[in-house]
């Protein structure tokens, strides 16, 4: 979410300069005991340095808490894929905000009455506020909250997909993917890290780019990523190999909105996804494989860019295009 103007409509984009993501979140974590089931994760109990209070735990309970994860944003649909893919339906529950939101928050204008059917709440901030009444940060999805405090838990959104797999793990589904494979664990890291801060934060930094110079810059440096990702994937199936990861969920969520939105949007516009052999029969692949297609609502994706950044389309005017009917085509991946 971006800061308020004024008139308190939110605002993209810093004129003059290029475009950080503020990554300062609630770092709680939901721990199946009193350290992190991760061996290699150290990330527990101490503080970050943004955060240098300790990081409180919180129990895996299955039925207790409820994931809020709007479909449009790219970081949320994350942890419903995951969710899905592990079979956590049952062990945690999903309110799903609707793709717009106003000056102060994400609604749940799709559900009934406008109130999510659990929390009873009209707008995620008050989940953010029953915890700290005077959050100074945006409200953002996903938002692991507390069904009994009704209080957020967590906002940390990396860190919830990697924590419903390590600490979840005794509420998989039998047949759940390895999706952090020791053997690749340490290229994996380098993987998704190269993934996030060039292409899945890349694209932002090009949509968000408060002057040419800043912008110039971000296109090249996605350009450089997505084409290392389109060698990458032309000899092998998925990015760590045969087998989907983390990393792949990861980058599928940028994939799935490029043509979309971010091509004419953020003016990623070199080429279209569709132009790129390797990584658009992988994004068919994906989308094609239970769990990943079902959560992607494509008219949902658009409404929530186009309208919601209006310093970026100030006419609120939702594109009809793409085409998409060619996301159920055949890949062809099988082969690798």
């Amino acid at each position: 979410m971006g800061s308020m103007s004024e008139d308190q409509t939110p605002t993209y984009v810093d004129s003059g300069s290029g475009f950080n993501r503020d990554m300062n979140y609630i770092p709680d974590r939901i721990l199946a005991g009193e350290r992190s089931a991760d061996p290699l994760d150290d990330r527990f109990p101490s503080g970050s340095k943004d955060s240098p209070r300790e990081v409180q735990r919180w129990p895996a309970q299955p039925g207790r808490y409820r994931l809020i994860a709007a479909k449009a944003c790219p970081w949320a649909n994350r942890t419903i894929i995951v969710r899905s893919l592990l079979g956590l339906d049952d062990a945690i529950s999903l309110g799903l905000p609707g793709p717009t939101h106003d000056k102060r928050s994400w609604t749940f204008d799709l559900d009934e009455g406008g109130r999510d059917p659990v929390l009873g709440y009209e707008r995620l901030q008050e989940a953010y506020f029953a915890r700290y009444p005077d959050y100074p940060r945006g409200i953002t999805v996903p938002a692991i909250v507390d069904v009994p405090t009704k209080a957020v838990v967590t906002n940390d959104f990396p860190q919830i997909t990697h924590d419903l797999f390590f600490e979840w793990r005794d509420h998989h589904r039998p047949d759940a993917p390895d999706l952090w494979p020791d053997h690749l664990r340490e290229e994996m890291e380098e993987v998704m890290k190269r993934v996030f801060t060039e292409v899945n934060n890349g694209v932002y930094r090009c949509g968000f780019a408060g002057s040419q110079e800043s912008y110039d810059a971000a296109y090249d440096r996605l350009w450089v990523a997505l084409d290392w990702l389109e060698e990458r994937l032309t000899d092998r199936r998925y990015l760590m190999g045969d087998a989907i990861t983390e990393a792949d969920v990861r980058l599928f969520t940028t994939l799935a909105r490029f043509d979309p939105v971010y091509h004419g949007h953020f003016k990623c516009n070199r080429n279209k996804l569709t132009e790129m052999p390797a990584l658009w029969g992988y994004a068919r692949d994906l989308f094609q494989t239970p769990g990943f297609g079902e959560t992607i609502d494509f008219d949902q994706i658009k409404r929530h860019y186009y309208v919601v950044h209006t310093d970026v389309n100030p006419t609120g005017i939702v594109p009809q295009g793409p085409e998409l009917e060619s996301w159920h085509t055949p890949h062809g991946r099988e082969r690798l």
